[in-house]
């Protein structure tokens, strides 16, 4: 089996290498290729990822290349983590869009829209190269945010094969677990919703739900990401939301926060990145790889301490190193070999996907793209089927729906007009709607043309 990584010269390719490399014996896995258009990174990265990969299992063929087609040729899955533009462009939306006092982040609101303009393109060309050079029946899970709206493009585009993949919520159940001190896996999640605004309608234990329990303990608001949160308000709407609904509940606040700040989450990734390349630079990974690890940890932990603060006012309190051995089985190739495990093993079994809902969520239809728990059987992706959900979560959910369905009209269109609408269409966006899409159109001129 061979797995191709598209953007592995990425911050993150230490992680996918560990994952893959671990589960290689286990799921047949004799090939990875991780493939970036960016060679200073991929010589930094790639080597620490292959470095990782021959620790766990010395005999994959684990190679690095500029060259995706080469990366993607017989391959039998592929993994899509690309940032076309770099830092630099995320900071550069960001700005722009915080100047019209209006929410600045690269997944929610009018910027995530921008980052899709170019994501989506990038995407298309790459799964339109898989078709001719890949497997059949090849699959491709996306991490390339904003997974809802790009997902969402791609089967509207007609490319059918490709789920979106996002490791929020089995984070947060991993954060639930060590909360109630469980082993890992030991909870399960039923999760409805779109891409980082969904929702848990059940946590549970041995079958027994525990999302009452998580909600009412106070160190939840500590220790897990329930910290963006009131714990009163969660106690009386009773579920728990994605992290991301952090920007949907309290957006005034989220504003206030980002207008104060001095730099914005994307100029600090810039920042913090290209410190920790600069560092990692200087060190021969080939000869020096506990030395490389050591100013990883050190850059990568930064990240993660910071990792929402600008927008909430909340610091996470968490040390953090990178053991290229510990057992590994979180993350977005988590959800990725979960899904592969399943079908070489042929035994169903439930994790969560972003993909067409099957309308088993009310108010969307059949085509509109979720993420939803789904049971991945040999034959297929079958969405669970969700009712009586809260008014409020439905409603949100349809209004949203119809701003990702609106955006990927306008990013096969690419026509003004329909950009306009799609912006017009989000709540954090709408105010601005013309103005934004004016600056989204010209920030992104090298990666997308739109017409008047």
């Amino acid at each position: 089996m061979k797995i191709a990584v598209i953007g592995g010269g990425g911050v993150r390719s230490m992680f996918l290498a560990k994952s893959l490399s671990q589960a290689a014996r286990k799921l047949g896995i004799t090939e990875v290729v991780f493939s970036d258009n960016d060679p200073e990174k991929l010589a930094v990265y790639g080597t620490l990822a292959k470095k990782t990969a021959a620790l766990n299992d010395p005999d994959l063929a684990f190679t690095v290349t500029t060259d995706n087609d080469s990366a993607l040729y017989n391959a039998d899955y592929v993994i899509t983590t690309i940032r076309p533009g770099g830092d630099d462009k995320r900071a550069e939306e960001e700005k722009l869009t915080i100047a019209e006092e209006v929410i600045a982040q690269e997944t929610v609101g009018g910027a995530g829209l921008s980052f899709a303009m170019r994501t989506f393109p990038a995407l298309s060309a790459i799964a339109e190269s898989a078709k001719r050079l890949s497997r059949p029946g090849v699959k491709i899970f996306n991490f390339t945010n904003p997974v809802g709206i790009v997902t969402q493009a791609l089967y509207d585009a007609g490319i059918d094969f490709a789920y979106g993949i996002c490791d929020a919520p089995t984070g947060m159940l991993d954060s639930f677990e060590k909360l109630l001190r469980l082993p890992e896996g030991a909870l399960k999640g039923e999760v409805y919703g779109l891409n980082h605004l969904s929702f848990f309608k059940s946590v549970t234990l041995d079958g027994a739900d525990v999302t009452k329990r998580i909600i009412s303990d106070p160190d939840a608001y500590v220790k897990t990401e329930l910290s963006y949160f009131d714990r009163a308000e969660l106690e009386m709407r009773g579920y728990i939301p994605n992290e991301y609904l952090y920007y949907y509940y309290y957006p005034e606040q989220a504003l206030r926060h980002m207008l104060s700040a001095k730099e914005l989450r994307g100029a600090q990734i810039a920042r913090i990145n290209k410190k920790l390349l600069a560092e990692l630079k200087k060190i021969d990974p080939e000869n020096d790889y506990d030395g490389a690890l050591k100013v990883f940890s050190a850059g990568y932990g930064e990240r993660e301490s910071s990792y929402m603060a600008t927008e909430t006012g909340v610091v996470r309190q968490k040390p953090w190193r990178f053991d290229p051995k510990s057992p590994e089985k979180g993350g977005y190739a988590g959800v990725a070999l979960k899904y592969i495990e399943i079908i070489e093993s042929g035994i169903p079994g439930d994790m969560i996907l972003s993909c067409p809902s099957g309308g088993n969520i009310p108010g969307l239809k059949p085509t509109d793209v979720a993420e939803i728990s789904v049971t991945v059987t040999p034959d297929g992706v079958i969405p669970h089927k969700f009712e009586n959900i809260p008014s409020e979560c439905r409603d949100l959910i349809v209004t949203m729906k119809a701003y990702e369905n609106a955006a990927s009209i306008a990013l096969r269109s690419r026509k003004k007009s329909d950009l306009v609408s799609a912006l017009a269409a989000n709540p954090l966006s709408a105010a601005k709607a013309e103005t934004l899409a004016d600056k989204y159109i010209n920030v992104n001129k090298d990666f997308i043309v739109f017409s008047d």
